[in-house]
């Protein structure tokens, strides 16, 4: 209480002057203090903008990788483009080389029913068709089989392009000829003619009915290879990564394997 009262009178007896000076470095101090909770409301905001920046930073990575894959995905488009191009051909190539190969067997045939007839004339017995020849000289074609007949109607329009077409008469075949010794290949085409016209989700559940049925059959690696191509266009980039390393995997000596093992490369350079 002492204390106070000699604090008290040595206010009291100072300046008026010396008090405005005291008073005024509180008022400074209280300055002081509202500054610095500016500052660092400034600093929480500068810490906000900064955090807000990196994550446009990172949006614009990701928008710059989509941009990347989509380039690559239209790159693959392209190649797949050209390889229904390279199979058309090699369709065709296997049809005429079916057609040269029926036709030398025909002119050996001949030769031979020939060369029969001129030594039964030679020795003066009655020229007799040959066994396994038509009377008129030529071979006795069989009549081919009900699915043959449709599964190859169904093939020929598929290796021409005409991929409506050809999904109808494969859809048919397999309704009809569930049995058929072509209906594995038939369900394939099926699955390829769907990619072919942009239905990619069909031919993701045709071609994987397909491998399901047939697991053992050649073409099963090229459904696979076929749910892989459909599901780039569908950007499922890890659904065809999956599906790619599935066919290596599973047929390591497909003729697809070595395109699925350069088409897994791609997928695996492009930046998530």
């Amino acid at each position: 209480m002492r204390k106070l009262i000699l604090a008290t009178s040595l206010l009291l007896s100072l300046s008026p002057a010396a008090q405005a000076a005291i008073f005024g470095d509180d008022e400074a101090r209280k300055k002081i203090g509202e500054i610095q909770v500016q500052n660092q409301a400034t600093q929480a905001t500068l810490n906000e903008l900064k955090a807000n920046q990196q994550a446009l930073e990172k949006k614009i990575a990701e928008i710059e990788a989509i941009v990347k894959g989509q380039g690559m995905l239209d790159m693959l488009s392209k190649i797949d483009s050209l390889t229904q191009e390279l199979n058309l051909v090699k369709g065709q190539l296997e049809v005429a080389t079916h057609q040269i190969e029926t036709a030398q067997q025909r002119q050996k045939d001949l030769y031979a029913d020939t060369d029969g007839r001129l030594r039964k004339l030679e020795s003066g017995g009655a020229a007799v068709p040959a066994e396994g020849h038509a009377a008129n000289g030529g071979p006795a074609a069989a009549e081919p089989s009900p699915d043959a007949k449709d599964f190859d109607a169904a093939q020929a329009l598929l290796k021409s392009g005409k991929y409506r077409e050809s999904f109808d008469a494969h859809e048919k075949f397999l309704q009809t000829h569930p049995t058929s010794s072509f209906a594995p290949e038939a369900q394939y085409s099926l699955g390829y003619t769907q990619f072919s016209l942009k239905n990619y989700k069909a031919a993701i559940a045709t071609q994987q009915k397909m491998v399901k049925q047939y697991p053992d059959h050649p073409k099963a690696a090229d459904a696979l290879f076929n749910v892989a191509n459909s599901q780039i266009q569908l950007a499922d980039i890890e659904g065809a990564k999956k599906t790619l390393r599935e066919l290596v995997s599973r047929y390591p000596n497909s003729e697809v394997t070595p395109n699925a093992k350069k088409r897994l490369a791609v997928l695996d350079s492009i930046k998530k």
